[in-house]
């Protein structure tokens, strides 16, 4: 019998939702438990362990950031897309910042191929198709993108853009200028090192 209505997915939500408001690293079974009144034995039906508790957050953030990607696409193309994407991106990080740092954990290959994490990848291959990029190009737009928008909102949620003298959401417009110029003059030598 579920003591107070716990299931795993109300496990999982009440984990996200402390990994918003004290940072992922402090999620714990017993900052959990305590959210909810119970002892941390009272989780133990519900989850194996920490990691398995932060890799259920790690997949629930994935989902949502691939709903609320995917939606920011729809029926875009080019430079369109990839400002949808990214601004997306950053705005789910900032709103989420706790969840955003889950979808970085380093996830069991069985669970990373049951979760959205190949629908961010294709999601971003989506964008390049708008630029004709074929492998390795692609690869290597990819990683350049994910890099930039990783980068970025990482920076940014530590503080590192406040008391600079130009606005953040300025430089942010900018670097996606930039980024797409990239993209649409992606330098065809060297491609084989």
């Amino acid at each position: 019998m579920a003591r107070m209505g716990l299931t795993t997915q109300r496990v999982t939500v009440a984990a996200a939702d402390l990994a918003d408001e004290i940072g992922f690293e402090g999620v714990t079974v017993s900052a959990v438990a305590r959210s909810f009144g119970v002892r941390d034995a009272s989780l133990y039906s519900h989850i194996k362990n920490v990691h398995d508790l932060r890799a259920r957050v790690a997949v629930l953030a994935l989902a949502e950031l691939a709903e609320r990607v995917a939606a920011a696409l729809a029926g875009r193309a080019g430079k369109d897309a990839l400002v949808a994407f990214a601004n997306a991106y950053r705005a789910y990080a900032g709103e989420h910042p706790g969840r955003y740092a889950a979808t970085r954990l380093q996830l069991e290959p069985e669970v990373a191929a049951a979760s959205a994490a190949g629908r961010h990848a294709a999601m971003t291959r989506a964008i390049l198709r708008g630029y004709a990029l074929e492998e390795p190009d692609q690869t290597d737009a990819v990683r350049l993108l994910h890099s930039v928008f990783h980068g970025y909102v990482s920076l940014e949620g530590t503080g590192a853009f406040l008391n600079t003298p130009r606005a953040a959401d300025a430089s942010w417009s900018r670097s996606l200028d930039a980024l797409d110029m990239v993209l649409s003059n992606w330098p065809t030598a060297g491609r084989d090192r």
